[in-house]
């Protein structure tokens, strides 16, 4: 049976790395497809558990020096502590930091050394030049057998990762970044070894007061201290899921047996009733059955303002009570709840690879070796081409330079990274605006959308009839019109009169007995109420009373998309109210916003094409289709997309399916609790589109940090490696310095992972 598992793996930190762990699992009998992302430094794996299982996989990779983590969390029944400890790279948010602090040590120790062959190799360069007197015999014997010692060192402690991959490459053929790094500096070490051991036999060959220990100490020294930078930075970039998994509490104050008790969060069940004191974390989904209180959602939906909760309302897992207590019902626990669903979609999508990385995946592949064979040929061109002009002692000496140069510029970390981190970062910033999104692929689509189409109910509007105007006939108080209507319609179930009813109690109107009930089809109710008979419906029930009445302007109304409630007796119509489905406020400023970014916006509605013009006119919508049913949604989707037209489709993710489906970019309007996650690309937490405009800056600016990124991953590697080669020697007597190379090596991830950072500071 197939199975789909997703494992963190320990080793792994560059491009090449993760083209190699792709290869070695695709070949391997009953794996599927493996997808590896650097970035996350995890493997999404597809394969068929009756021939093979995660710990044959893990052996497959181990003499490549990679592991698979596991168990996992769940597999290890982690406590809540721990489990909030993990931040989705590649180990529990301890052990990343530990091992970030070995590398800090490691730094700390080969600096010094560096600064100082740093301050030695100077010295030597200002000579030259005579700038600086040249050193005396005695100094240059100390140095001559102290250098030596400082690079065993480096060598074979600090850079002992690197010469783990040389020999894996020189043992199973596989190349990564660390082979590049061994082959470099082994080669400068190795041939200052050599000249330094048989100094007598090989003066008339080579200049053999020429040696690169320096050269070896300074490399290593830059590639451990840009590798620490990279690893410190890249935990930084998990501080979305962090925050998230922060948000879980780890005990519940649930009442068993009369008795409040507080029990772990594991422990919680369907059904139990807990209580949530001010200040407290609200530990899972539910109902409030006592109590009201103002909770802040800013964690999960993005809003800034604490919301109202009363009896009957819904609380989510992670939010915060602020002000008074009250008791809920646990509805959802464990990985049911909201706050574990979006834990899991952000874990998802910031490890899922967006179409622009296929591209720098494909470079990487053939990358190294490419490196390989350019570093042999350059250094064979020196020793052919430059033997007969400079001499062989020079030859060598730029050759190896060359050599070890092309080696060292050639890191294809950044490449690796560049699209990642940013994704990464993208998709927890979007996380923390309440802006889910399901993949790297649909935030990489959003950038390019041109059309947005809106569903008008719940997106544009509340969704939600609400009572909007209230016109008093009679001589009675309009509190008094209000009452008799709610008391009637308090007893209907209809989506108006809940309206009606609403209000009322919003406004703190009582409402009264009534007798004789009785619904009438298709036109309202009537009823009685302290001996008078009253009847409540539309303009149809009006009529057949024979009541004379102007309704000019409730035909005003309607034509706004509203819906008269009329109140009459036998004898006359004493009022009515207008009910609405309200435009959201941010619904105005947010298609002004879209029209910024030169999206044109779309209505589509089943609606009455008066009422959806009026709708659209008052918030600025360009187009509007009425009377559409769902597969007419979907009809004028294709027939966009045949225009050429990149088109992104906002709904409620239930009626819209087909047209969120077939849409380039789905948007689901989740409100609250009732998200459904799974409908489309991009969910939007509480239904508010200005959360849209949101989201397409967020695609707009991830995908110019990703090619930005890009841009810098490619230029350090078209302008160093001829500059290392020695290209430009012969016209300008240019040749790229080892020292340099690794700096720009170091700098170059560095600078990627730092620009992905950046996405966090900007505002949306």
């Amino acid at each position: 049976m197939s199975t789909t598992k997703t494992y963190n793996v320990r080793g792994m930190h560059c491009a090449s790395c993760a083209g190699i762990i792709e290869k070695t699992f695709k070949k391997t009998d009953g794996v599927q497809s493996a997808e590896v992302n650097p970035g996350t430094e995890t493997v999404k794996v597809v394969f068929d558990e009756s021939k093979t299982n995660p710990h044959h996989l893990s052996q497959k990779i181990e003499k490549l020096g990679y592991t698979l983590v596991f168990p996992t969390a769940e597999e290890m029944k982690m406590s809540a502590e721990e489990h909030a400890g993990h931040l989705g790279l590649n180990q529990s948010k301890k052990e990343k930091l530990a091992e970030v602090a070995d590398m800090r040590s490691k730094v700390i120790t080969v600096i010094p050394l560096a600064v100082f062959s740093v301050f030695v190799m100077g010295w030597g360069i200002l000579a030259d030049y005579n700038v600086l007197p040249k050193m005396s015999d005695t100094l240059y014997e100390f140095l001559h057998h102290l250098l030596p010692l400082m690079a065993t060192y480096v060598l074979f402690v600090v850079g002992k990762p690197y010469l783990l991959g040389l020999y894996r490459f020189l043992r199973y053929g596989e190349a990564n970044m660390d082979t590049l790094i061994g082959l470099g500096t082994v080669a400068a070490f190795l041939y200052s070894f050599i000249v330094s051991a048989f100094e007598d036999v090989l003066k008339s060959l080579v200049d053999v007061h020429q040696t690169y220990y320096d050269v070896t100490i300074i490399v290593i020294a830059f590639i451990a201290l840009g590798k620490y930078l990279e690893a410190r930075s890249k935990i930084k970039t998990g501080d979305a899921i962090e925050k998230l998994l922060n948000l879980q509490t780890k005990t519940a104050l649930v009442i068993r047996e009369g008795k409040e008790v507080e029990v772990s969060i594991g422990e919680v069940v369907h059904g139990d009733l807990i209580v949530v004191k001010p200040g407290a974390k609200i530990p899972v989904d539910g109902v409030i059955t006592e109590g009201s209180s103002f909770v802040d959602e800013s964690m999960v939906t993005g809003e800034p303002m604490p919301v109202q909760k009363k009896t009957g309302d819904r609380v989510v897992a992670g939010t915060i009570n602020t002000s008074g207590a009250f008791v809920f019902k646990a509805t959802n626990v464990g990985s049911e709840t909201l706050l574990a669903q979006i834990i899991k979609m952000v874990e998802e999508a910031q490890g899922s690879k967006a179409p622009i990385q296929a591209l720098a995946d494909k470079i990487s592949s053939i990358f190294v070796p490419t490196v390989l064979i350019i570093a042999f040929l350059a250094l064979g061109i020196w020793l052919l081409f430059g033997t007969s002009t400079l001499g062989f002692s020079q030859a060598i000496s730029l050759g190896l330079v060359a050599f070890v140069s092309i080696l060292v510029i050639a890191c294809p970390c950044a490449l690796g990274l560049a699209t990642p981190t940013a994704i990464i970062v993208g998709v927890g910033k979007g996380a923390k605006e309440g802006i889910l999104i399901k993949d790297a692929a649909t935030l990489e689509k959003l950038h390019n959308v041109d059309t947005v189409i809106v569903d008008k109910t719940g997106t544009i509007t509340i969704g939600k009839p609400t009572l909007v105007y209230v016109q008093n006939l009679s001589n009675l108080k309009d509190d008094e019109l209000v009452s008799i209507l709610a008391s009637l319609e308090k007893k209907s179930e209809h989506p108006i009169a809940h309206a009606v009813a609403t209000y009322a109690e919003e406004k703190n109107i009582t409402t009264v007995d009534v007798e004789n009930f009785e619904g009438i089809q298709g036109k309202g109710l009537k009823g009685s109420i302290n001996g008078i008979e009253y009847y409540v419906g539309n303009a149809k029930l009006i009529n057949d009373l024979s009541v004379a009445f102007d309704t000019s302007k409730i035909e005003e109304f309607t034509a706004q998309g509203k819906t008269p409630v009329i109140l009459a007796t036998k004898e006359k119509v004493l009022g009515f109210v207008m009910v609405a489905d309200e435009i959201k406020a941010e619904s105005k400023q947010a298609v002004a916003d879209l029209h910024k970014l030169g999206i044109k916006v779309v209505m589509l509605t089943g609606d009455d094409e008066r009422a959806a013009k009026y709708m659209a006119s008052l918030v600025g919508i360009d187009e509007v289709i009425a009377h559409v049913l769902p597969q007419d949604k979907l009809a004028k989707i294709k027939e966009l997309q045949a225009q050429g037209n990149i088109v992104a489709m906002a709904g409620d993710g239930v009626n819209d399916a087909p047209a969120l489906a077939q849409a380039d970019v789905g948007i689901a309007m989740g409100t609250g609790t009732d998200v459904a996650i799974e409908s489309a690309g991009i969910t939007l937490l509480g239904g508010d589109i200005s959360k849209l405009v949101k989201a397409i800056k967020l695609s707009k600016m991830t995908m110019r940090g990703i090619k930005q990124n890009l841009f810098w991953a490619f230029i350090y590697n078209i302008v160093g490696i001829p500059l290392a080669a020695g290209v430009f020697y012969p016209f300008f007597g240019w040749l790229l310095n080892p020292v340099f190379a690794g700096f720009a090596m170091a700098f170059s991830s560095v600078s990627v992972v730092s620009n992905s950072l950046r996405i966090k500071a900007k505002k949306l």
